[in-house]
């Protein structure tokens, strides 16, 4: 019931995004769907990942209140603790993955430089562009 709840909660929160994707391609507006892609990705790289990081760091602290403070005497405290301390930092390696990937897909598809032909590479000190070594 619970996992049902969550995934439902999911799905409702990505339908906004699902919709207003629709409504771009419909009106053959490319733009405003990549605008909506990089809102996207902005959001998850500035909000919502540091946020998670956030929460991932509450959840180690309160591991280590447990096994510490909370477990001196109690094992089954101190398994607990030691419990979250594990999945919470599962999660840091998790996120931050998550995170370079974000970044890489923000980078390479979003940049608007372009790349440099032959014309544009850098010179030879003393070799003059376009003159034949015969001569």
């Amino acid at each position: 019931m619970i996992k049902n709840t969550f995934i439902l909660a999911i799905g409702m929160m990505f339908l906004p995004t699902v919709s207003s994707a629709q409504i771009a391609s419909e009106a053959g507006g490319g733009e405003d769907f990549q605008t909506l892609l990089e809102n996207i990705l902005t959001f998850a790289n500035d909000v919502l990942i540091p946020f998670i990081i956030g929460i991932g760091f509450l959840v180690f602290v309160w591991g280590m209140f447990k096994y510490f403070i909370a477990g001196g005497a109690d094992e089954g405290k101190r398994e607990e603790g030691k419990s979250l301390m594990i999945y919470a930092t599962l999660g840091f390696v998790l996120i931050i993955v998550f995170w370079g990937i974000v970044n890489l897909l923000t980078d390479s598809l979003f940049t608007e430089t372009e790349i440099d032909g032959p014309d544009n590479l850098p010179g030879i000190p003393g070799v003059t562009p376009g003159a034949d070594a015969d001569s």
